[in-house]
């Protein structure tokens, strides 16, 4: 339920709005004191604003000004009486959403306070959406992509539920943590994450649990483990296939009971911590080879996302180059704009077995090496090209003992190198034409003689 604040000099004014507004199911509350309207504005959470322009000695443009400066997102609706129109308009120039005449009725402040109210709750919305946005801070717009931004805001706002994130390397699984919990309510507590892959059993567990003084030969101190450090926040357990069975187990009992006890310690010790863990090995598999304990996976898999890999979505590619393109122009001081079509069209095609990662690095070495406006073909590593599939055609066979007919197996080797090129090219004549160096005509010819389509 909304608040709207009522600012005028006239009680009967304010009554009569209160009345109004109170029957629509809002929370209205009034004041003559501009001073005071000020005050509300910049400590609590106002909804709408309806001021009058006249004020006896205060004039309403200033207190709009006030009110606009104590909260710049805030929407004031002017009243004003029949001979200060032009200063309504001015109010709008400054700022205001809309006015309203003396005298007025009921159903037009029940409309322009409805219309003004949807319009605040869609501006919120877009802040609260580009604010999210932010926070993923992963490019792209595949359905895939926007089911896990759906899914990071819902477990994020559930700041005690485990997180098991599955995806290639390279996908973004550590991106999707962060953004966890920086929409989460935990923002503000520290989020530590840590390679379970990085490290042997001994100081994984050391690193994770802590240790104290004396517990092995250079326990020379206490030292507090990441999951005390990252009490009230969140931890990120990448790789969590890696982790030692030994080290599982003891995992387990965190997830079950919220304690931990330090290497040499003799206590438990109460935690607070989301724990979301990150893996590019299928834990199921693991399991089958007694590698991975069954009763941890499910106690991780609590909400699963899955990352799928980029050539599964491949309609995130050209904002992802975009995105990179930009970044690294800018960084390396480069005036590299674009990707020429040929070149997009590589890049879609290519299988990016490194994911978001390998497109990253191969968008920053383009832009290390090269200063130019577009980027062509001849730009692109090796790499990308190696997926061509020309290579890939027949030419090499034996020669029967009685023999071949030329004209037939050039036309065999023809009819395969412009299928193939249709391929890459998605079906289009003019790029197929100019990739295999023929005239449009000439091409045109040829999939008629070969019963092309």
């Amino acid at each position: 339920m909304e608040k709207i604040l009522i600012v005028d000099d006239e009680a009967f004014i304010r009554e009569n709005l209160e009345r109004i507004l109170a029957d629509d199911g809002y929370r209205p509350q009034s004041t003559d004191s501009p001073d005071e309207a000020v005050r509300i504005v910049s400590e609590e959470e106002v909804g709408l604003v309806l001021l009058d322009l006249n004020l006896g000695n205060k004039s309403g443009l200033d207190v709009l000004r006030a009110i606009k400066e104590a909260d710049p997102g805030v929407l004031v609706i002017i009243i004003t009486g029949y001979g200060t129109v032009e200063s309504a308009v001015a109010a709008l120039k400054i700022g205001a959403y809309d006015y309203i005449k003396k005298p007025f009725k009921a159903d037009a402040i029940h409309l322009i306070v409805k219309l003004a109210l949807e319009t605040q709750s869609l501006r919120r919305m877009v802040k609260r959406l580009a604010r999210e946005e932010k926070d993923i801070n992963m490019v792209g717009n595949s359905p895939a992509l926007l089911q896990i931004f759906h899914q990071i805001r819902e477990v994020a706002k559930h700041e005690t539920a485990t997180v098991l994130i599955t995806g290639e390397s390279g996908t973004g699984k550590e991106l999707v943590a962060q953004a966890i919990h920086r929409l989460s309510p935990r923002v503000d507590k520290p989020f530590i994450e840590i390679n379970c892959g990085s490290l042997p059993f001994n100081l994984l567990e050391s690193e994770l649990f802590g240790h104290e003084r004396g517990a092995f030969t250079d326990a020379k101190t206490r030292k507090l483990g990441l999951f005390e450090e990252s009490n009230n926040g969140s931890i990120f357990l990448d790789e969590i296939g890696e982790m030692d069975m030994g080290l599982q187990v003891k995992l387990l009992r965190v997830l079950e009971d919220r304690k931990i006890r330090r290497l040499g310690g003799n206590q438990n010790i109460d935690i607070n911590v989301r724990i979301i863990a990150a893996t590019n090995a299928e834990l199921k598999d693991a399991i089958e080879a007694k590698q991975f304990r069954e009763d941890l996976y499910y106690r991780l898999n609590v909400f699963p996302i899955h990352i799928p890999p980029l050539r599964e979505r491949r309609e995130d590619i050209p904002c992802l180059l975009e995105n990179f393109l930009q970044r690294f122009s800018r960084e390396f001081n480069k005036a590299i704009r674009s990707f020429s079509p040929d070149a997009l069209d590589l890049m879609l095609r290519y299988h990016w077995p490194g994911n978001v990662r390998e497109l990253r690095n191969v968008v920053e070495r383009i832009c290390i090496m090269h200063n130019v406006d577009e980027i062509k073909p001849a730009h692109l590593p090796r790499e990308i090209w190696g997926e061509a599939p020309q290579s890939e055609v027949p030419f090499r066979f034996e020669i029967p003992p009685e023999g071949i007919v030329l004209d037939d197996v050039v036309c065999q080797v023809e009819k395969e190198l412009i299928t193939r090129a249709f391929s890459i090219t998605g079906g289009n004549v003019a790029k197929t034409a100019r990739i295999l160096n023929v005239p449009r005509g000439t091409l045109r010819y040829k999939l008629e003689k070969y019963e092309l389509s």
